[in-house]
């Protein structure tokens, strides 16, 4: 099985000033996914094209071979998966179907061959139909295990509500560079899981592994390899930190153990963690082959008074950071509501009235309504361009703030 292509890791080269840079995102509210457009050629961003959605999609993540968009879609009165076909350089999406699920997902990645998705106390596993779109249930996944201190709490118990029982179960699922082992962060369960991957069996995942988090009030909510396989990085969602893990496996190839190596707090000095709730982590472009360089994390403030930050972090070229405190913080806009999530472009950047190139990230803010681009340099991160998101002329039906949710590059065909 091969590693999802859309992991920023395992791509990546300067592109010139000129090169636009083409990605998705989706909203927490609304029945659409946006295509943007940022051209470094007057750092300039704009949204190309705005498809209709089966329902508001919270996550996106592209097929190994970029064709097909796999969303969670928040559709009622089931929530499901949703599939689209990119239909390339226009960037118009097309749907291939849909299929349901338990409980509201948090998550979608895909290999070639299977789709994963997890959500609160369970997930599924589908088949990848040809064309990308969404063949048949596989496997469906237990994380509660009917423990009744597991079970979802009370919308009202936290801020921002429980999202379906998201913020007290699993949130996230990731495959390693080798498409071999599933990662999956469980924030209310306070671990991750691994599952190892097996396409030809009948059952797809296996050697289901629960390894708890360091600190008892830590959350894990994204767990995302480095592409040596050899480490994982995990952020968690209550305490505002990134952990970094020695990845253990046994005779068989499973993982036996995640060795805990290093933690960085993503807030700056004198900040309280309970003021935020910590939301991405993920790696930079690799330019010319080369290991990622930089690890980049986002935080939101759980009120809105309180703003959030991105992080970024240096790396030495086995994946662990050559320092645990942050090459730069930078304070967002706004909290960031429940978004602030941040992609990293697959390459670098040679941006306007810059000589050298930079790596960039898009980064959502749900309370603004606004989409970013981030630039870093290697010393400061810094605010590039920026668009507020606007519903279609004449929907009358969705009118107010479009709530953007989470981005996905499109590598250029």
């Amino acid at each position: 099985m091969q590693r999802a292509a859309e992991n920023p890791a395992n791509l990546g080269n300067a592109t010139g000033a000129g090169d636009a840079l083409d990605f998705y995102v989706g909203t927490f509210n609304l029945p659409y996914i946006f295509s943007l457009r940022f051209n470094p050629n007057g750092n300039q961003l704009h949204v190309l094209r705005i498809s209709e959605a089966t329902g508001p999609h919270s996550w996106l993540s592209l097929s190994p071979d970029q064709r097909t968009l796999y969303t969670t879609a928040w559709t009622k009165p089931t929530c499901s998966v949703a599939a689209y076909r990119n239909h390339g350089s226009t960037q118009q999406l097309e749907l291939l179907g849909s299929r349901p699920v338990r409980n509201k997902p948090g998550y979608v990645t895909a290999s070639s061959s299977h789709i994963f998705s997890v959500g609160g106390p369970t997930g599924e596993v589908f088949r990848v139909e040809h064309g990308g779109g969404i063949g048949p249930l596989a496997q469906e996944l237990d994380f509660a295990g009917g423990q009744e201190a597991d079970a979802p709490k009370a919308p009202d118990a936290v801020p921002h509500g429980d999202f379906g029982g998201l913020r007290h179960g699993a949130h996230g699922c990731d495959l390693g560079p080798d498409g071999r082992t599933l990662y999956v962060a469980d924030i209310g369960r306070n671990c991750t899981w691994t599952f190892s991957v097996d396409g030809t069996g009948r059952r797809v995942l296996h050697d289901q592994r629960r390894h708890a988090a360091p600190r008892d009030d830590d959350g894990p909510r994204h767990a995302w390899p480095h592409p040596n396989g050899d480490v994982l990085y995990v952020v968690q969602e209550h305490s505002s930190i990134v952990d970094v893990f020695r990845i253990q496996r046994d005779a068989q190839g499973a993982v036996a153990a995640l060795r805990h190596v290093q933690a960085a707090s993503l807030l700056p000095q004198g900040k309280n963690a309970r003021d935020y709730w910590a939301d991405e982590v993920r790696l930079s472009g690799t330019p010319g082959g080369a290991g990622p360089e930089y690890l980049f994390a986002s935080t939101r403030g759980l009120e809105s008074r309180t703003r959030g930050y991105v992080c970024a972090f240096a790396l030495n070229r086995d994946g662990t950071l050559k320092r645990t405190a942050a090459v730069d913080i930078w304070e967002t806009p706004t909290s960031g509501g429940i978004a602030n999530a941040i992609e990293p472009a697959p390459w670098q950047v040679r941006l306007a009235h810059s000589d050298l190139p930079q790596h960039i990230m898009a980064m959502t803010d749900s309370e603004a309504g606004k989409v970013f681009v981030l630039g870093f340099d290697g010393a400061k991160i810094s605010m590039v361009s920026s668009i507020t998101l606007e519903a279609p002329a004449g929907e009358d039906d969705h009118r107010g703030l479009v709530e953007p949710a989470t981005a996905v590059w499109v590598r250029p065909r």
